[in-house]
């Protein structure tokens, strides 16, 4: 049994559900967002709640089960509030810049890098070098973030580099000969 799938997910006003056989589409105030999910496992409306169900009794599906529920409330929350990511470029003479769709990043390369923001993603980014990426999409947002992050992984002895805001780097002690 799924623990987490066993969960009702609650739909608070504002937000409408259409599920369609096995598509769901979910609008609220923030967008729209539209998935398949899997055929073993059930979806139906009981007021303001939404009960996901599975269709057998394997492992496997008990692990659709569980899945499905935590990706259907991402599309409810989605919708609702959105969901934000931050990220922090550290070094000297690192800068990042961000116009319309495009984020400018300058990390140490000869040239700057050019990044492609995908439709739904919008950035703002701070005088002290911190990104910030917002959309209702939680899966885009962090596969956007996670992108951005590998154009210059922080590194262990400086910590140069693109880091998540929360993200702790261990740091490694340089050469002996440079503290004499």
């Amino acid at each position: 049994m799924s623990r987490i799938g066993k969960q009702p997910i609650p739909v608070p006003a504002g937000v409408k559900v259409e599920i369609n056989g096995t598509h769901v589409k979910v609008t609220g105030p923030k967008g729209t967002l539209e998935r398949d999910i899997r055929p073993e496992i059930e979806l139906r409306m009981e007021g303001d709640r939404m009960i996901v169900s599975p269709k057998g009794t394997s492992k496997r599906v008990y692990a659709f089960w569980g899945m499905t529920r935590t990706l259907v409330n991402n599309m409810v929350m989605g919708v609702e509030k959105g969901f934000k990511k931050q990220l922090v470029v550290e070094g000297v003479g690192y800068r990042v810049s961000v116009s319309k769709s495009t984020l400018t990043l300058n990390v140490g390369y000869s040239n700057p890098v050019e990044f492609q923001l995908p439709d739904g993603i919008a950035a703002e980014v701070d005088k002290d070098n911190t990104i910030t990426l917002e959309g209702i999409d939680k899966e885009l947002v962090g596969m956007t973030a996670a992108r951005i992050r590998d154009v210059r992984k922080p590194e262990p002895y400086k910590g140069k580099g693109i880091r998540y805001v929360d993200e702790h780097i261990v740091r490694k002690v340089g050469k002996a000969g440079a503290a004499a």
